[in-house]
């Protein structure tokens, strides 16, 4: 078995870089690593089923091993190192980089769920409208002064310019038309620096899609606190619409911005399957935000 180091040197705020986690994977007991880059994908071809992929990086360098991970059959472990690291919250990662690299050590896996679209993948999230301002916007020294508060920041700043978009969404045999400010489809159960999808978790075989219909501000942010506080999703509102299942496809009358796992990805239509535990990651364990209520979902 080959351990492999992928270490992305301007992710968050740049401290935790390559012999940051060399050091510290050394002390577990992991050393000499096979240490590359993504932009040179040589070294892919080597890579093998029972070999261990590290990525040390955000979520759009996670989403990079975690394609490589798939093609090769081998095994995903996320040494968090972005500005939000949703997908190392999925899995329980600790907050202290030597219990991480220990974890390594161990080689205790799981298996979660990817979200497909297209030639892409996503782990966390897909965005369409007022959700991928923060990826397009929250960059450079503000990012790294404000780490994850500065996705909230951009959305607080930009909610109250923003008039929606027409779109219709199918999830499996649910269908609802409208305008939005905010279509989200989640693979996992965090996005946005540790925002929860209510009663989600990375390893059930569903996408979460949450729309968010244009509101007076105070009336958004009123919504936000009560998913928030209470933990679940509020019944089909004037403001929120949560649906659950295998695929989802989202239509807009005009093309919109997608971003997934923090980086754009293109344009409208999406179209997204959930292909149920194919990523062998490490991890203690799988997290979840609740219990899913079917019929309230629709699902039952």
């Amino acid at each position: 078995m080959t351990y492999w180091l992928v270490a992305n040197p301007e992710a968050g705020d740049g401290q935790r870089g390559r012999a940051f986690w060399l050091e510290r994977l050394e002390n577990a007991g992991i050393t000499g690593p096979e240490c590359c880059d993504f932009s040179e994908q040589t070294w892919a071809e080597r890579v093998q089923p029972d070999d261990v992929v590290m990525v040390a990086g955000g979520d759009g360098s996670v989403n990079a091993g975690a394609r490589l991970c798939l093609e090769r059959n081998a095994t995903l472990a996320v040494l968090p190192s972005g500005t939000a690291n949703d997908f190392a919250r999925n899995l329980a990662l600790p907050q202290e980089p030597e219990a991480v690299c220990e974890l390594v050590q161990q080689g205790i896996t799981q298996t979660v769920d990817v979200a497909e679209f297209g030639d892409g993948l996503f782990l966390n999230v897909a965005h369409i409208g007022l959700g991928t301002i923060p990826a397009r916007e929250s960059q450079g020294s503000a990012k790294k002064l404000l780490g994850r508060f500065s996705y909230g920041i951009e959305l607080l700043r930009s909610a109250r310019v923003k008039r929606g978009f027409h779109a219709e969404i199918k999830c499996d045999q649910a269908f609802v038309s409208g305008r939005w400010l905010s279509i989200a489809v989640a693979s996992g159960a965090f996005f946005g620096g540790g925002n929860e999808v209510p009663q989600a978790t990375a390893d059930d075989g569903l996408l979460d899609v949450i729309a968010v219909k244009p509101r007076p501000l105070i009336q958004l942010i009123l919504t936000f606190l009560m998913v928030r506080f209470s933990g679940r999703s509020p019944d089909r509102t004037s403001t929120v619409v949560h649906l659950k299942g295998k695929h989802c496809d989202v239509l807009t009358s005009r093309p919109q911005t997608v971003t997934v796992d923090g980086d754009e990805a293109g344009k409208t239509p999406l179209h997204v399957t959930c292909r149920k535990h194919c990523l062998r990651v490490i991890g203690a364990s799988v997290v979840g935000t609740g219990t899913a209520d079917s019929d309230r979902l629709g699902l039952g």
